[in-house]
């Protein structure tokens, strides 16, 4: 009789639970989705209607916003100059991160801890802190105006947070594997590529598709590096409707709405492997 009433006490306070999550969950969609909902309507007014009705649907729908966007040269050449840029970051950043973590996680040396602490410091940095030393670097190796000159910074700056990400995932791994994978003679480079490497798939989707959103959507060094348009990414594109009397805020909110559209893919294509990534090196540390 005790456990019946303390079980139909229970299933009130768990119907409770239930709905305050989905209460929170919705308002933290929302709070997510309206700009991107206003940004894409917003694309389609003129400058005086959006600036009348900012919130409103559009009196009349500027569909040229968008085409003219389209049909431009200029994005699809910055749209080419970010995949570039994107690409080569994911893979400099996957493939160095997941060397240094596999080092830190099953190798044991004499200042292991030492050395991996000096690299987690790189999270205490980002790189506007870093900017005056690194435009002096760059000027000096000849990589300003080019871009290389964001590719290896953002690999640099990228390196910290995601040994640390691979680290936890690769120490989740039975070390059993290590003595079979010894006791077979495989050597230490064939262990990692051939067997943890397939295992720790999650992990890299997760690092990869992180690091490209990131490099997608970074502004600041490409603003400091970049002078030729024609190096341009797509985050200094905007600059393009920007005029002496005046900026085209309809086709910058049209131009930002396509921009979105490779990162929101990115998520929609990876969210599983990103989550189990980020979650998979939480159990062990």
């Amino acid at each position: 009789m005790t456990t019946h009433k303390v079980s139909a006490r229970a299933a009130p306070n768990r119907g409770l639970t239930l709905v305050l999550q989905y209460l929170v969950a919705g308002l933290i969609a929302l709070i997510v989705l309206v700009p991107l909902v206003a940004a894409v309507i917003n694309g389609f007014k003129s400058n005086a209607d959006l600036l009348l009705h900012p919130f409103g649907i559009p009196r009349s729908w500027q569909l040229q916003n968008y085409t003219s966007v389209l049909g431009s040269g200029a994005f699809w050449r910055q749209l080419l100059n970010s995949t570039l840029v994107m690409v080569a970051t994911a893979i400099g950043v996957v493939v160095l991160a997941s060397m240094a973590a596999y080092v830190f996680a099953r190798m044991t040396f004499r200042g292991r801890e030492l050395l991996f602490g000096f690299f987690t410091l790189g999270l205490l940095f980002p790189i506007a802190v870093a900017i005056l030393p690194l435009y002096i670097t760059l000027r000096q190796a000849n990589l300003v105006d080019n871009l290389w000159g964001i590719i290896l910074p953002q690999i640099a700056f990228g390196l910290p947070g995601n040994i640390l990400i691979l680290r936890g995932f690769f120490s989740t791994i039975p070390r059993e594997l290590d003595e079979a994978a010894a006791i077979d003679g495989c050597t230490p480079a064939g262990y990692f590529v051939r067997i943890l490497l397939p295992l720790m798939r999650p992990a890299l989707a997760a690092v990869a598709v992180l690091t490209m959103v990131a490099s997608w959507n970074n502004f600041f060094l490409p603003l400091l590096v970049i002078n030729s348009e024609q190096l341009y990414t797509l985050p200094l594109g905007i600059q393009q409707f920007q005029g002496q009397f005046g900026t085209e805020w309809g086709r910058v909110l049209a131009f930002v709405s396509l921009a979105l559209v490779p990162t929101i893919g990115f998520y929609l294509l990876a969210e599983r492997q990103i989550i189990a990534g980020l979650t998979a090196g939480a159990v062990k540390g």
